[in-house]
Order: structure tokens, then C-alpha cells, then sequence
């Protein structure tokens, strides 16, 4: 049975930042909606599925070595621009505090993030903690903005496409930061609870 590195391709030691490249590159390559009408369409499936389970356990086999102490960082389940080690470090961390249900410091973190350091990923993290504050438009705009700078992350879009789809189910109602009360039971059936533990070891999308 193939270790999760070699189904990715890379060696155990590659750096995150190689981790996520040779990802993105296979999404690329075999994503379904290449083979939709074609009679390859089923084994692409299957193979992005094989893709998608070994990246998960390598982010989970890093995530717990960074809880033991490892020096090495975790970047999360996303195909970020390369960023700085104290950057990637930073939304690591960020994402701790949104799985530990600490927005305002996790909101904190993000507003002090310089400007030209605000990837898809920090798109993202700002949209999960719109979310867990309820302002549910905000936070998809935020989740729409992570798609159109990263848009072969499967998180991202997992998020996107669950908030919109339960936006609908409760007759298209969202909550904005300039709302008062929120008219509807979208925080009950958080998709950022989930979506921001995988990049903890835990199920982040499998970010919903």
C-alpha cells in the first residue's frame, strides 16, 4: 500500500510549501470537471479521492508533530501563495484560535496581518470567523474572495458552495455585520467548526 508521500509524490521530507505544490499540481491534473464527459470521468474520481486522502493524512500526521513540538510549520489544508515561515506560522495559530472558539483575538490577529500578506488564506480565516460571528454575507464574500485567489483549494470551495447551500435552504437569508439579530439557525450547523479543525488534525472540510 502506498505511503500518503508517495501517493502525493513527494519525499517525506519535503517542505510544506512542496507538500501543497505537488497537491495543487495533481488537483490540476485530475480534477473531475476535465473528464466530465469523457469515459475517463469515474477513475478521476477515484484518484482525486486517493489525492485528497493522502494530503489530509500528511496535514494530520504534521499538525500533531507540530503539537508535540516540531519546528516545522503547518500551513493548513490550502494551496496559499509562498509566504514567510512567520507568516504561514501566524495562520496556523490563527486557526487554533478559531477551533478554540476564540474570535475576538483569532479577528484580532488578522486585522494587525499587513495588507499585502492577505491571501486567499486570510480570506478565509476572516470568512470562518464572520461566521462564527454570525455575519454570514460577509463571511461568504470573504469565502468567495479565498476561491478567486486559489482556485483549485478544496477547502475554500467546500466552504464557499455549504454556505450558500444553507443560505438557500433558509430562503436565501444571511446575516451582515450591519444586521441586527440574525433571523435564521445557520450558526447551529457551523461550517467553520469543522472546516477550521482539520488544520488541526481534525476533519477541517471533509472546512465542512
Amino acid at each position: 500500500m502506498k505511503s500518503p508521500y508517495e501517493v502525493i509524490g513527494v519525499s517525506p521530507n519535503a517542505t510544506d510549501e512542496e507538500v501543497k505544490k505537488a497537491y495543487r499540481d495533481l488537483v490540476r491534473k485530475y480534477h473531475p470537471d476535465k473528464y466530465r464527459d469523457s469515459d475517463l470521468a469515474d477513475l478521476a474520481n477515484e484518484k482525486m479521492k486517493e489525492i485528497n486522502a493522502a494530503y489530509e493524512e500528511i496535514q494530520k500526521m504534521r499538525a500533531g508533530n507540530a503539537r508535540g513540538g516540531a519546528n516545522s510549520s503547518y500551513g493548513g489544508y490550502n494551496g496559499n501563495p509562498r509566504t514567510d515561515s512567520s507568516t504561514s506560522s501566524t495562520y496556523a495559530a490563527i486557526r487554533r484560535l478559531i477551533n478554540q472558539n476564540e474570535i475576538a483575538e483569532a479577528d484580532r490577529r488578522l486585522a494587525a496581518i499587513d495588507t499585502s500578506q492577505r491571501n486567499a488564506e486570510w480570506h478565509f480565516l476572516m470568512g470562518c470567523v464572520l461566521y462564527k460571528r454570525g455575519y454570514f454575507l460577509d463571511a461568504q464574500k470573504m469565502f468567495d474572495r479565498a476561491c478567486e485567489m486559489d482556485p483549485y483549494n478544496t477547502e475554500y470551495r467546500a466552504a464557499a458552495d455549504r454556505l450558500r447551500a444553507q443560505a438557500s435552504t433558509y430562503g436565501g437569508g444571511y446575516r451582515t455585520s450591519s444586521s441586527s439579530g440574525c433571523g435564521c439557525d445557520l450558526c447551529t450547523s457551523l461550517i467553520c467548526a469543522d472546516c477550521c479543525c482539520e488544520c488541526m488534525g481534525g476533519d477541517l472540510i471533509s472546512c465542512c
